[in-house]
């Protein structure tokens, strides 16, 4: 329930086993790509607007929406070299918006330093594993970090400890970092029977984080263009399309902690964008590569027609394909065979909110006649948990959780993407056209979308409900502090924060828990039954509140 305590207990663990395990990082803080493989051009970054960068035929710029575009060519070295340049301050910002959020979840100096320790010996095989191509491009961006963070680890040590953080993040088990939802139709399941593929991204290490998306339009010296949404400074793909109408999603299965960081999924799946045409060859890729997390990589072909999902992690490999159907669904656990009795994915069945989320896409796609993008994004934007019963907004079982980096809706015949603009996937869906995109980029100074296919913001924005949410969310936290701290509140503030979002069992989990660190422990078993009313999120969760329950009674009975 509380990330903080889940990274207490990790890092916990990485001490005592770096303590006892003895092994050589030197030849992985070493090891750097051959920088002199490749001709590095010299062109100037020309500053037009504090929105608008060119750099040779490379360019950024942001649009009305808040997004950053970025048009980026050329081989591994120049491509990283260009992004750098182009989207230095980005870059920095980004690097202490995440080093920051370690900070806080990890305050005390000497559990930092183990930290730093713990990385440099984690990830020393990793070099070994990714591939020179992406190797040399992370270094490129790397020499424009800040050098603020140079007591971490050296410049391109640190850019690739930042590409295996989505990894590292839900390898921490339980640790609540990912749940993202996706799912495509074609057939008779869309208006033209094209293949639609839509997906929300709920990578989640703060707001400021997700605030500067950085879409990127890249032309590479080898292999297919392709566009991917992400954030500056990072090469690995989490969602995107390329030049051939393949795509590709990622969602985080269940896995036990790894003892080593091998291919960071997000470059598996960069390379799958860079190289497939189609299906069989997007699971050729996948199939030679070795990984240290569990990962479904949901990939939509143009040339196919249709989407399979292929479920990669460091003991089995599996594709799972529908048959005799023209959806596809996608959450946070496996469906192929190979995963059938792997504990690890039927007990993340069993006991969190994936399977909920999956049964609520497959309701509202049975609600929903023949699917177009606005009916896509609709679905992407639901609240609501199953049979549209209010379960309290940001509840991790609804599929919009009020927390996504992105929603992204893709048409891969037409080449055609939408993407989210802030906040979450409730403002506009920004349109692009990739073969517009790559034909006439080179100088353009307006923005690269189309404006007459934009999707127009969820109007939920401007209702009560949502200034409310976004009260809670700060109370929120507020009282988790209050708590932990053993500082008193008032029962007024305590029952305004209630009012926020009532349908919500966290307001009255934290309001009992309040109570019970107090010792108001009638009052406390008043609002833990409450909570048990709710939309719990996951069978632990449901458990822990219930164990208050039971010592209250106990206390109670004793008194």
């Amino acid at each position: 329930m509380i990330i903080k305590s889940k990274v207490y207990h990790f890092f916990s663990f990485c001490m005592v086993f770096i303590l006892l395990v003895s092994c050589g990082t030197k030849k992985s803080i070493k090891n750097e790509p051959n920088k002199n493989a490749f001709n590095v051009e010299s062109f100037p970054k020309i500053k037009i607007t504090d929105s608008l960068f060119f750099k040779g035929i490379n360019s950024l710029r942001k649009n009305r929406y808040g997004q950053w575009e970025l048009v980026a060519s050329g081989n591994p070295m120049n491509l990283g070299n260009s992004i750098g340049d182009l989207s230095i301050d980005l870059i920095q910002n980004q690097e202490e918006l995440f080093f920051d959020k370690v900070e806080e979840l990890v305050p005390s100096k000497f559990s930092q330093r183990f930290l730093r320790k713990f990385l440099s010996w984690y990830t020393r095989k990793m070099y070994l594993y990714v591939n020179d191509e992406y190797k040399t491009e992370i270094y490129g961006i790397s020499q424009y970090l800040s050098d603020k963070y140079d007591f971490i680890a050296n410049k391109y040590q640190r850019s690739m400890y930042l590409h295996a953080a989505h990894d590292i993040g839900h390898a921490m088990q339980d640790l609540a970092l990912v749940g993202c939802s996706s799912f495509a139709v074609w057939g008779d399941k869309t208006v033209d029977g094209d293949l639609l593929i839509a997906r929300n991204f709920d990578f989640y290490i703060g707001d400021d984080f997700a605030k500067e998306k950085i879409i990127s339009f890249i032309h590479p010296e080898k292999g297919y263009k392709f566009m991917s949404i992400s954030w500056a400074g990072f090469v690995g793909v989490m969602s995107g399309m390329n030049e051939k109408g393949l795509t590709v999603t990622i969602n985080a299965g269940k896995s036990n902690i790894p003892l080593i960081a091998k291919n960071p999924v997000s470059l598996v799946t960069r390379e799958i964008l860079q190289y497939a045409s189609n299906i069989h060859e997007a699971i050729e890729i996948a199939k030679k590569k070795e990984v240290f997390v569990s990962e479904s990589i949901l990939v939509g072909s143009a040339q196919d027609n249709k989407a399979i999902i292929i479920e990669i992690s460091p003991e089995h490999f599996g594709v799972y394909r529908v048959e005799n159907s023209s959806t596809l669904i996608c959450s946070n656990h496996f469906q192929s065979d190979v995963y059938k009795s792997d504990y690890n994915n039927t007990n993340h069945i069993a006991e969190s909110h994936s399977k909920y989320r999956y049964d609520r896409m497959v309701e509202l796609l049975n609600e929903t006649d023949r699917v177009t993008p606005e009916k896509a994004v609709a679905i992407l934007r639901n609240k609501e948990g199953l049979n549209n019963q209010n379960i309290g907004y940001g509840n991790e079982k609804a599929l919009n959780q009020l927390i996504a980096h992105h929603g992204v809706v893709f048409q891969p015949q037409k080449k055609m993407v939408w993407i989210s603009a802030k906040p979450y996937q409730l403002g506009e869906f920004v349109a692009f056209q990739l073969d517009s995109v790559f034909s006439y980029s080179i100088k353009k100074i307006s923005s690269l979308s189309l404006p007459q296919y934009l999707i127009a913001k969820d109007p939920f924005i401007n209702t009560l409900a949502f200034s409310n949410y976004e009260k809670f969310r700060i109370e929120k936290s507020e009282i988790q502090q209050i708590i932990d701290k053993n500082i008193s509140i008032s029962k007024e503030r305590l029952d305004n924060f209630k009012s926020l979002n009532s349908d919500s069992w966290e307001v009255y989990y934290f309001v009992g828990k309040y109570y019970y660190k107090k010792k108001y422990y009638s009052a406390a078993l008043k609002e833990f039954n409450i909570a048990l009313t709710k939309e719990i999120t996951t069978v632990p969760e449901r458990k822990n509140i219930e164990n208050y329950i039971k010592k209250i009674k106990r206390k109670l009975h004793d008194s």
